[in-house]
This record gives C-alpha cells, sequence and structure tokens, in this order.
C-alpha cells in the first residue's frame, strides 16, 4: 500500500472521483447507484431529509442534509462539531499534537498561524475521523463569531490508520482550511482536514473558499468584520467525501472542562445539533 500510495497523483485522482460520485446520469441510474451506496456502508437512510429517489448523484446523497430534529443541540457550552468516531482528545503541549500513538504535528505548522502557540497551547484538541457511512456536514460546537479563515493548500493523502502511523506530520501536509471562532473563552478553531477522493472542502458562510482546485492553488487568508454570528449547530461546511476535523480550545477551556474530558480512543459520537 506504501508504495502505490506515495505514487498515486492524488489531487487530480480527487478531482476526478469528485466528478464521477457528483455525475447526473438517468433517473434511474441515480437511483440505482444512491441505493446501493447507502446499501453497502450502511447508512441510515432514515435519517436523511429526503427520500433516495430525490438525489441526483452519490455526491449530492453524501452530503446530505438530515432531518428537522435528527441532532437536537446539547446544553453544554461545546458539542460535537460532526458523526465520527474521535480518534484523539488530548492536552495540547508546549505546541504539539498527537497523529498517532508516536507519531505528533506541530500546532503552528498545522494552523499556518504565528499566534497559533498563545491561542491554544496548553489547551485541548480533539481529532474526529469520518468515513463514508457519516453525515458529512460540519456544525459549530459554540457559540460565537467567525472571525477569520486560512485556506491551506496541500497534498491529499489518505486519513486512515495506514497513513497517520506511517505519513510524518500528516495533517500538516494535507490541504486544509482553518476557521476561527471568538467565544466567551477565547479563540476555537475548527480544521477541516482533506483526503484523498475529497472533491472539495466548502464553508457554507463562504463560497469563495472551496478545497482541492485545478492549477495550483494558492494559501488565503481572510478575516471578517464583523465576525459572522453562529450558534451552536449552525452549518459550518462539508467534505464532498470524507475526511478528519480537528478541534482546538483554549487554554480556559481546558482549564474549565479538564475533569469532564476523559475521552479514550475510538469513541464514536454524533454532531449534536438540530437542521434548520
Amino acid at each position: 500500500m506504501s508504495a502505490i500510495t506515495r505514487i498515486l497523483p492524488k489531487r487530480s485522482l480527487s478531482r476526478f472521483v469528485g466528478k464521477l460520485m457528483h455525475f447526473q446520469g438517468p433517473k434511474w441510474w441515480a437511483n440505482l447507484t444512491v441505493k446501493a451506496f447507502a446499501s453497502w456502508y450502511n447508512i441510515a437512510m432514515d435519517e436523511a431529509e429526503k427520500a433516495y429517489t430525490e438525489y441526483p448523484s452519490i455526491g449530492e446523497f453524501f452530503i446530505r442534509k438530515l432531518k428537522p430534529g435528527i441532532r437536537p443541540i446539547a446544553n453544554t457550552w461545546a458539542v460535537h462539531p460532526a458523526d465520527s468516531v474521535i480518534t484523539q482528545a488530548q492536552t495540547i503541549e508546549k505546541g504539539t499534537l498527537i497523529q498517532a500513538k508516536g507519531h505528533t504535528y506541530e500546532l503552528k505548522e498545522f494552523t499556518m498561524d504565528p499566534d497559533a502557540y498563545k491561542k491554544w497551547d496548553g489547551g485541548f484538541f480533539m481529532t474526529y475521523y469520518l468515513c463514508p457511512t457519516d453525515y458529512h456536514r460540519m456544525h459549530s460546537p459554540v457559540d460565537g463569531g467567525i472571525s477569520e479563515v486560512r485556506y491551506m493548500p496541500g497534498e491529499l493523502w489518505p486519513v486512515n490508520e495506514w497513513s497517520t502511523t506511517n505519513v510524518k506530520d500528516l495533517f500538516s501536509i494535507n490541504e486544509r482550511v482553518l476557521v476561527e471562532i471568538q467565544t466567551d473563552m477565547g479563540p476555537v478553531g475548527v480544521v477541516f482536514v482533506g483526503a484523498t477522493n475529497v472533491g472539495h472542502i466548502v464553508l457554507s458562510f463562504d463560497e469563495t473558499i472551496r478545497g482541492n482546485q485545478a492549477g495550483v492553488p494558492e494559501y488565503q487568508h481572510k478575516k471578517y468584520s464583523p465576525a459572522i454570528t453562529v450558534k451552536r449547530g449552525d452549518e459550518l461546511g462539508m467534505f464532498r467525501m470524507g475526511s478528519t476535523v480537528v478541534m482546538l480550545y483554549p487554554p480556559s477551556f481546558n482549564q474549565k472542562f479538564k475533569g469532564q474530558l476523559n475521552l479514550g480512543p475510538a469513541v464514536r459520537v454524533n454532531a449534536s445539533l438540530t437542521q434548520s
């Protein structure tokens, strides 16, 4: 797997797969392929906003919305942003985050923010892995204001167990989008991490930011003044195929909730939210 993965043209392959998944053929073809995809991955169709026959392609079904009320918002300061498995949940120590057992990566390189250490060192991070079965829209875990976004071009390595244990600095190498939300406890970072066959990372509040474009993508840093108000459960964006989200919480969050953050690896969670 190592040799094959390393030589694959991952960016162009991912764009091709994205187009293929969004191909809209005859209705009978859409119905057949969407139903087969849902069956193969054991997707809970009763949670989807629409019947499978109403989706024109696998790609549109993949980014399906949920029925209203399926994910009630928890009455807590922060909620989980996605249906996923938590693979890491630790204090951020000396600007270092854990990628996998025995493998770490640096906060500053991951965020490309010169102030990252001041914002999040001593805070808490959580890594959420999304598989094809999961609902693939991301939601704000907190109340606050979106103050800035950083789009960081990069590779599109897979983010599976093999890659996290074999590819050095995987999350800092892959394409990613950092959404920073200002809260009453300080800045919270929501980092979308791209992966092989992620057609695009798309933000719901800013269509000018879009991942995995053709050509040579450029780093982007946008600030919003005034900040864009968000509430827990508001949609932030989506993956047009599966990947990973890394949450960054400030030191004040860690100090207040440290005793409640004893989350072991491979804990499956649902986004604690409702759909509007």
